[in-house]
């Protein structure tokens, strides 16, 4: 089992980092993809990070979960890069899952994906989610079918931990989230 999770430049460090670091943390292969042509990408807040494979290296592979952290400028990196839109239709055309959090769940409304789901995102951006069809909740993480979104880097933990339930099961989420601290 793959995870995909796609950096661009301005990406939420917490975001980023937690999911990554929990997915790992329950033996999920969790592969770092970067949407820019190296692999060395700038956070919003002056981090970087090495990602594990450019776009382009992973073209054709179908994961299980495709992950996209949010951050403002991130998210219009995200929104910007048509290639990853259809890579995410296709995920959700291939019956794999997709989740996204803080602003990006606003990538997914704009490609069509929220039409008639349950979502939360990062407070301001729910204009983007109702105009692309979903249903917000007031949750901190919310799945709905192959899709689930989450709020912020406040909530990046929980929503990593749904995601090791949803690809593996709730005793193992529960056991990661109990090792470090979480529950």
């Amino acid at each position: 089992m793959t995870v995909h999770v796609y950096v661009a430049p301005g990406f939420e460090e917490v975001e980023l980092i937690t999911i990554v670091d929990v997915l790992r943390r329950a033996d999920i292969d969790t592969v770092m993809v970067s949407l820019t042509a190296g692999t060395q990408i700038q956070g919003a807040h002056q981090i970087s990070v090495h990602a594990d494979a450019p776009f382009h290296q992973v073209a054709g592979q179908t994961p299980e979960l495709i992950v996209l952290p949010g951050g403002g400028p991130g998210t219009q990196a995200l929104l910007a890069h048509i290639d990853l839109h259809a890579r995410l239709q296709a995920q959700i055309s291939a019956g794999k899952r997709v989740a996204a959090i803080c602003a990006a769940p606003m990538v997914l409304a704009k490609i069509g994906l929220l039409q008639d789901k349950n979502a939360c995102c990062f407070p301001g951006c729910e204009n983007t989610l109702l105009d692309g069809g979903a249903n917000i909740t007031a949750y901190n993480v919310v799945t709905d079918g192959l899709i689930t979104t989450s709020r912020g880097a406040g909530t990046a933990g929980l929503f990593a931990l749904e995601l090791v339930a949803l690809l593996k099961n709730e005793a193992i989420a529960k056991e990661v989230g109990r090792t470090m601290l979480y529950l």
